[in-house]
């Protein structure tokens, strides 16, 4: 297999990284979580907050959609879209957003790192992509330096039962790539991600009796939050998602993931004045060397 690796996928990752680095605090914001780790009143639940979240991603695309005409469908491709749709929209924003409630930021940056691996491990299975030694040594060092951002916190890893769904998550976003991989053989990046958000909002509706109580009362910085999820790290960051996916093997983009916790790290650094603590840094050093590793030396190109 062969990939391109224009300046435009680099520039479609490096905007995924930076949005979806934003998510994590957007979602804390439109859920104006307290200290003790509970919503707020003039917050959203964590099933309301995805709702809106991707009500609004949904109206953005229909409006690009019905703008540019954009062909449906094919009727034998529904069911894996709607599959996609409903594991990587559904369960796994649901599953996110109830787990950061009671799983501490470290912890929960910890147990989402799985996910880079659990794309690996599918992509041998069903995508037939393989990761040389050097790869798989690549995910683990990276994985090793997230541990040492998330223990850099100094409060510890609190593990709650809500960190089942954090894991969750991160093995759902997995099966949503390698779904979203064979699908965009088909069609383009925005198509699918169109298609797929639908799907994924859909069941998502569960919540609307919850989320037009919660409206009237949300704090309009909540309100904004969320709408803000829901135009850049949904809408525009799940498109330059799919758009560098279908130039690039799974296992090799989802490794970048790894540079989100140290993005992130950056980003307090310079815009909260957050100075990071000295194992952050050395963690933020060892998951860039695992990146690279994978991305130099981590794919068998002559695997078919």
């Amino acid at each position: 297999m062969t990939w391109k690796r224009e300046p435009s996928t680099w520039l479609a990752i490096v905007g995924v990284l930076l949005l979806w680095a934003s998510a994590f605090a957007g979602i804390r914001a439109g859920m104006r979580l307290t200290p003790a780790g509970e919503v707020g009143a003039d917050g959203y639940g964590p099933g309301e907050l995805a709702l809106l979240r991707f009500g609004t991603a949904s109206m953005v695309l229909s409006l690009y959609a019905l703008g540019t005409r954009m062909r449906l469908p094919e009727r034998s491709d529904l069911p894996r879209i709607s599959l996609a749709g409903f594991l990587g929209i559904s369960v796994y924003h649901v599953a996110l957003n109830f787990g950061e409630v009671t799983v501490n930021a470290g912890a929960a940056s910890l147990l989402m790192s799985a996910g880079p691996v659990f794309t690996a491990l599918l992509s041998t299975l069903f995508l037939k992509e393989r990761l040389t030694r050097v790869g798989w040594g690549g995910i683990l060092l990276a994985f090793a330096g997230v541990s040492l951002i998330a223990l850099s916190g100094g409060r510890g890893l609190r593990f709650t039962p809500g960190a089942l769904l954090v894991l969750l998550a991160a093995g759902v976003a997995a099966a949503y790539s390698i779904l979203s991989k064979q699908s965009l053989r088909r069609y383009t990046a925005i198509e699918f991600t169109c298609y797929s958000i639908w799907a994924g909002t859909l069941p998502l509706l569960l919540f609307l009796p919850g989320l037009l109580r919660q409206l009237p009362r949300a704090a309009p910085p909540a309100t904004f939050a969320v709408i803000y999820l829901g135009i850049f790290p949904a809408a525009i960051a799940y498109v330059l998602w799919n758009y560098a996916l279908a130039r690039m093997p799974a296992s090799l983009l989802s490794s970048f993931l790894y540079l989100s916790p140290v993005l992130a790290s950056f980003i307090a650094w310079v815009w909260l004045g957050e100075v990071p603590a000295p194992l952050t840094i050395v963690g933020g050093a060892i998951a860039i060397l695992g990146v690279i590793l994978v991305q130099m030396k981590g794919y068998a190109r002559q695997a078919s």
